[in-house]
């Protein structure tokens, strides 16, 4: 069964039924300040229902911890996304001067990225609450997700995203049987995906106002896995700091809402700071100026493209607020630095949205802001081969040799400045 008990807003606290309900808080949207709702739940009834051994005998998926998930058990829709591996970085986390780093591989997730989570947990509720098309704003993870797990419920999926794009990305939602539509603005892209809601009643799992509100609450309710994952991989207990990519925000606060869950209910005993990684800082802005809502900042092209907007959410706002937490933002150049590295030293090669945590990390690090034995976890999103052209900009042309072994020496010398060893 199901312990939802409805919808209330993050910010002005009003109540509404268990509903279809994008765009956030309509009274916070009229006062200028957009803020999600998120999902309530009879949290008695799931402290009866589910403790530190319940998961124990369920399978290794994100709804292990269904108590604490919208959907009614029969309108699961499911790819066995969650569960994904808590790498600890025992070799990089040297080179940073940190004793404890870890990173949730959400590349293991089965369309290769975290938005898997929101994604069941969306289309679930859809199933339930009758809708025949899903629709979705997206360059990349946001789309694919949503045209598998709509592929999966027998779903039809129309996804709007911009030219500018990479070409894994088209063919990966296209391949799921998406209608992918481009649109010539972010913004353009937005407003057809809100004339299809209106229109003709399509399921939306993202905001299509601006400025936004935030994700879909049962789908951001997905998020929430990530927290609880973390929390049994650690053996029962938070990181000191969950280090997460954040453009809108949605993966940030459902992360930081599945801690507050598990300590509320006495499953842990403290929660993590939540360090939000930026590229261009509209929420570090909004903290250096003390504000309650989140502004727009400068922006332009980025690396990490996936989570350089130019503002974000109040629900992101409040996740560091709640938190003690802060927000850090990193150059493409050192990005791009943690990509290669992270791969070349812990055998994991992450997309450049993933690896802005890393970046974010070893600056605070470097500045005192993170110790060396606190327990850090970084949240990697998707992996590397969604774009794989952006790191091959980064990395020298191969070299072509003669089959000899001088030809051999001088190419790897040159290229690689790997010296083989003389005869």
């Amino acid at each position: 069964m199901s312990f939802l008990t409805g919808l209330k807003c993050l910010r002005c606290g009003a109540e509404y039924p268990a509903r279809r309900m994008i765009g956030g808080c309509p009274e916070c949207r009229a006062g200028g300040k957009p803020s999600n709702v998120v999902c309530t739940y009879d949290y008695e009834q799931i402290k009866g229902a589910f403790n530190k051994k319940t998961p124990a005998d369920r399978p290794l998926t994100m709804w292990r911890y269904r108590e604490f998930m919208a959907p009614e058990q029969d309108n699961i829709v499911t790819l066995s996304e969650g569960m994904t591996p808590l790498v600890k970085c025992e070799a990089l986390g040297r080179e940073l001067g940190l004793s404890n780093l870890y990173v949730k591989d959400e590349s293991r997730n089965p369309t290769w990225s975290f938005k898997d989570r929101l994604a069941s947990a969306s289309v679930s509720m859809a199933v339930k609450f009758g809708a025949k098309v899903m629709t979705a704003s997206s360059s990349g993870n946001h789309g694919a997700a949503t045209a598998a797990y709509a592929a999966k419920a027998g779903l039809d999926a129309v996804i709007f995203t911009h030219e500018d794009f990479p070409i894994t990305m088209r063919v990966f939602m296209e391949a799921y049987g998406a209608k992918v539509v481009a649109a010539p603005t972010l913004r353009d892209r937005k407003k057809l995906q809100r004339l299809g809601e209106e229109h003709f009643g399509w399921y939306s799992n993202g905001d299509t106002m601006q400025p936004s509100a935030g994700y879909d609450p049962y789908g951001v309710d997905g998020y929430k896995s990530i927290g609880f994952e973390i929390c049994e991989q650690l053996g029962w207990r938070a990181p000191d700091k969950m280090v997460v990519p954040v453009g809108g925000g949605g993966s940030f606060f459902g992360s930081w809402k599945g801690f507050q869950e598990f300590y509320e209910l006495g499953l842990i005993d403290s929660v993590p700071e939540m360090v939000a990684a930026e590229v261009f800082g509209p929420l570090k802005n909004a903290l250096e100026k003390d504000l309650d809502y989140v502004e727009e900042v400068p922006a332009g092209p980025t690396v990490a493209f996936s989570t350089g907007t130019n503002n974000s959410t109040y629900q992101a706002l409040r996740a560091i607020l709640d938190s003690g937490g802060m927000a850090e933002t990193a150059p493409d150049k050192e990005t791009m630095e943690m990509q290669l590295k992270l791969a070349s030293t812990e055998g994991i090669y992450g997309e450049a949205s993933g690896v802005l945590p890393l970046a974010v990390i070893k600056k605070l690090r470097q500045t005192g802001q993170i110790d060396e034995d606190e327990v850090v976890v970084a949240l990697m999103t998707s992996g590397g081969l969604k774009d794989p052209a952006t790191t091959q900009r980064y990395l020298p042309d191969i070299p072509l040799v003669e089959p000899n072994l001088d030809a051999l020496r001088k190419g790897l010398a040159e290229a690689y400045g790997y010296l083989l060893p003389e005869k």
